[in-house]
């Protein structure tokens, strides 16, 4: 998908070219793809990978300081192996021969202006959004502008847009699924030792089995002992007989833990699976994700490096392992800012099992969110009242449900980077956590509509994002290639004073969602003493 940035950096050096940029503005744009590959990569760190630690924060199996920096690992990690994910993204949405240089960095200089200050503004209120769906439309319209549309490769477009809504459905079913199944048997008893020596093993069992083998034989097919295995060990009994036999070996494991260990292992069981869930895919978003804001500079960089070579030799130069470090790093960066916090903690309020949470939502979509409340039944809800910590921290999420959205988020992602597929780990992250709260019911009881509000919102906003990254991006290249330097300058000045706008009014809606939420926990305290 991002190949198609590629696809610029391709363009860029094209010795045979009809038309060369100027030095200066062929300099500039070099500079501003190494000043924008930093800020890009920490805007991604700052929306996607907020989503990596929501679950473990949200249960407060851990803090969000501590999440952040066991994440990391994982992100670091999985960053470095990455290669396969970004070679994919950066030859197969455009056809780099077809443009000249003076164009190519135009379309891809527009589209990195455009998403850095796109994500940061989605982040400054709080809003999940896809880095992956934002940069494909990114370039479908930056390329439109340029009436580029023989360029597309429509194939592998269409391919990339349908996983990343297969992504969407299939991890919902399965949350929905294995949270209700779960839920069915343990019920909030999450740390009763009977309860687990019944079904403790089974439960834990099964989804530590689904990361191994999602994460290892899927998502790391391409590494030789894994593909050795598949070739000889899961080839020869298949898939289900490998899945079965793990699990029962995980089972056991679990199984014999508890009888050994008693209350310790029952009160450790849900919260150690949970931060495996996180790192595993911590691991998967390193691997996936890092396409969407360093292939692209990273290409051009390896094409300018190797230009004497041309073209066909220069793409296929393998990024170095150091640079996919780097990159890992700066994503870690994003994580533990102020703006990822806000993403962190909005999602968690979103799916709380709490009654009381600090959101907002516009109003047509609290309305909507009353309406479709009242096409469904009221049964009880199956999730456990939410309770504070000793610190005076709230449990949006019990360690159970934890489990189970980090369990199948990381399960699909890896098998989408097993495949070579970029898949949005934001609409995953997000598609699993809805998908649990309805299986434990959680919009039930308390701010029920303005939590489902928050959840069409965030889909809404899916679609604004889409909409609003062709649009932006086709205008701001129009404007750089008939502009140039001057239309550089102005795009970038826009890009600032966007970002201070965006922040300013951020804050300002912060502190009016927690005033508003104080007067609904506590109206008493906001009554007039007098009629």
């Amino acid at each position: 998908m991002l190949d198609v940035f590629s696809f610029s950096a391709a363009g860029l050096i094209l010795a045979q070219s009809s038309e060369s940029p100027s030095d200066l503005f062929l300099y500039l744009v070099v500079g501003l793809a190494a000043v924008m590959l930093v800020v890009n990569t920490v805007e991604v760190g700052r929306n996607d990978a907020a989503n990596l630690v929501n679950a473990v924060f949200g249960a407060r199996v851990l803090t969000r300081r501590w999440a952040v920096r066991v994440a990391g690992i994982g992100v670091v990690l999985g960053a470095v192996v990455s290669s396969g994910v970004v070679e994919t993204v950066r030859k197969g949405i455009f056809h780099p021969g077809q443009l000249d240089p003076t164009q190519a960095l135009t379309v891809y200089i527009a589209v990195y202006i455009v998403n850095t200050v796109l994500l940061y503004a989605y982040s400054a209120f709080g809003m999940p959004v896809s880095t992956t769906a934002t940069v494909v439309f990114s370039l479908l319209g930056a390329a439109f502008s340029m009436n580029f549309f023989e360029v597309i490769n429509w194939a592998n477009s269409t391919t990339v847009i349908s996983g990343i809504v297969c992504s969407i459905f299939l991890t919902g079913i399965a949350a929905f699924l294995v949270q209700r199944a779960v839920r069915g048997a343990i019920r909030e008893r999450t740390q009763h030792l009977p309860t687990l020596l019944l079904h403790g093993a089974w439960a834990g069992g099964g989804m530590a089995a689904g990361l191994c083998y999602f994460m290892l034989l899927r998502g790391m097919a391409s590494v030789d002992f894994v593909r050795r295995f598949n070739e000889t060990v899961v080839a020869k009994y298949g898939d289900m007989i490998v899945v079965l036999v793990v699990w029962a070996v995980f089972a056991i494991l679990i199984q014999a833990m508890l009888v050994i260990y008693r209350k310790k292992a029952a009160k450790w069981l849900f919260p150690i699976l949970a931060i495996i869930g996180m790192l595993c895919m911590a691991f998967a978003f390193g691997q996936n994700d890092l396409a969407n804001c360093a292939s692209p500079a990273l290409a051009i960089f390896n094409l300018y490096e190797h230009r004497d070579a041309g073209v066909a030799v220069a793409t296929r130069v393998p990024i170095p392992i150091w640079g996919l470090f780097a990159c890992g790093l700066l994503l870690v960066v994003g994580m533990r800012t102020k703006n990822a916090e806000r993403v962190t903690k909005a999602e968690v309020r979103m799916g709380s099992m709490g009654d009381h949470v600090k959101l907002w939502a516009p109003n047509w979509c609290i309305v909507l969110g009353h309406a479709v409340l009242k096409l469904r039944g009221r049964g009880p809800a199956l999730a456990p009242r939410a309770v504070r910590t000793e610190r005076g921290k709230t449990t949006h999420y019990d360690t159970l449900r934890a489990c189970v959205i980090m369990s199948v988020s990381a399960s699909v992602i890896a098998t989408a980077s097993g495949l070579e597929l970029p898949v949005s780990t934001t609409y995953v992250a997000f598609a699993a956590v809805v998908a649990t709260g309805m299986a434990d019911r959680i919009f039930q009881r308390g701010d029920a509509a303005l939590k489902l509000g928050r959840a069409i919102w965030v889909v809404f906003s899916w679609f604004a994002a889409a909409v609003i990254a062709a649009v932006a991006s086709g205008l701001v290249c129009r404007g750089i290639y008939h502009l140039g330097v001057v239309g550089i300058l102005a795009a970038l000045a826009a890009n600032i004073t966007v970002r201070m706008v965006v922040a300013r009014r951020a804050d300002a809606q912060e502190k009016r969602v927690r005033a508003e939420t104080e007067e609904r926990m506590h109206p008493e305290d906001f009554a007039l003493e007098e009629e």
